[in-house]
């Protein structure tokens, strides 16, 4: 491109890309309100953000004060995680078809306080700041523009192996609704960015037997536009093994938006060969025996809108 436009111009058009997605996402904060919210996590611990606009310089200010101070657990979300999540959400936000570029940022004052939830000192641990706690970012986030109710906001992290294999996926739930559309059923939302490995790859490449994969009917979140529903998932083990799940939504469920309700908060637990059941929590870990399956329900999303019920004599509840 240099050499047939020469230097001068590809920097220039790098500038206009850059130049047009800030002027996109200045449009978004033409039509935005200030609000403050707080997203409550699993363990007590809560993400807060303020929004705050000046419409003269057509800039937002996205402030996170308020939020949990690190933790001794590995949920601390480095600072580049934190901005990742909200460009993530204001490019989402632009009805345009730009590429992502920095220049969604130009207009945004981020402010991450030190030794937070969302900007760890180190050394603190951070490896589920980028799988569980950026999606609480981008559901809280969401959540305060109304744009869309809570999805199932975590990636649902299974790891399991032995000396001979090791296996590591994240497994799909429901979507959040908005206003004029129903969440998706199934579906790995946000900033998961990874699909399932097709069932006969991975029972060809390791020694488990994927028992049942259904659509968790009924766990979406009710409203006048339904959350998506999440999945049920069970997979025995034809060899030991030793297993980790990494999830959050386990002690309540993602919000409903504008009078929707909250979907259903994800379950995982063990069942042993002798029939008896294991509870795990949202963080854990277990060695499987030969025989053991590992069941992972998966969180419902939250509707958006109360719902409205028919005329008298119909029955049930309207929907457009």
């Amino acid at each position: 491109m240099v050499d047939q436009f020469g230097l001068d111009v590809v920097r220039a058009y790098m500038r206009h890309v850059q130049d047009n997605a800030e002027e996109a996402v200045r449009r978004v904060i033409d039509v935005l309100e200030p609000v403050s919210t707080t997203h409550r996590m699993d363990g007590g611990m809560e993400i807060h953000i303020d929004i705050r606009v000046d419409r003269a310089a057509r800039e937002a200010t996205i402030d996170f004060t308020g939020t949990s101070p690190q933790q001794a657990n590995n949920f601390n979300a480095p600072s580049a995680i934190a901005r990742a999540a909200v460009l993530y959400v204001f490019r989402c936000l632009v009805d345009d078809d730009i590429p992502l570029n920095a220049g969604c940022l130009k207009p945004l004052n981020i402010i991450l306080p030190e030794g937070s939830l969302v900007c760890p000192a180190y050394p603190a641990a951070v490896v589920a700041g980028n799988v569980e706690t950026s999606q609480a970012m981008v559901d809280a986030l969401f959540y305060a523009v109304g744009a869309l109710a809570g999805a199932q906001g975590t990636m649902n992290n299974l790891t399991f192996g032995n000396e001979t294999h090791q296996y590591y996926e994240t497994i799909c739930g429901g979507a959040g609704a908005g206003n004029g559309f129903d969440g998706a059923d199934a579906i790995h939302t946000h900033m998961t960015n990874s699909r399932l490995t097709d069932p006969e790859v991975l029972e060809w490449r390791f020694p488990v037997l994927l028992e049942d994969f259904h659509i968790r009917r009924g766990s979406g979140g009710a409203g006048h536009y339904r959350g998506g529903d999440g999945t049920v998932r069970r997979m025995k083990f034809l060899e030991e093994m030793d297993l980790s799940i990494l999830s959050i939504n386990r002690e309540h469920g993602p919000r409903g938006l504008a009078g929707g309700g909250d979907g259903a908060a994800g379950v995982n637990r063990v069942i042993r060969c002798d029939g008896s059941i294991e509870a795990l929590r949202g963080s854990d870990a277990t060695h499987m025996n030969e025989g053991d399956a590992i069941e992972i329900s998966t969180p419902g999303g939250g509707g958006y809108g109360e719902q409205v019920p028919l005329p008298p004599g119909e029955g049930g509840i309207a929907k457009r």
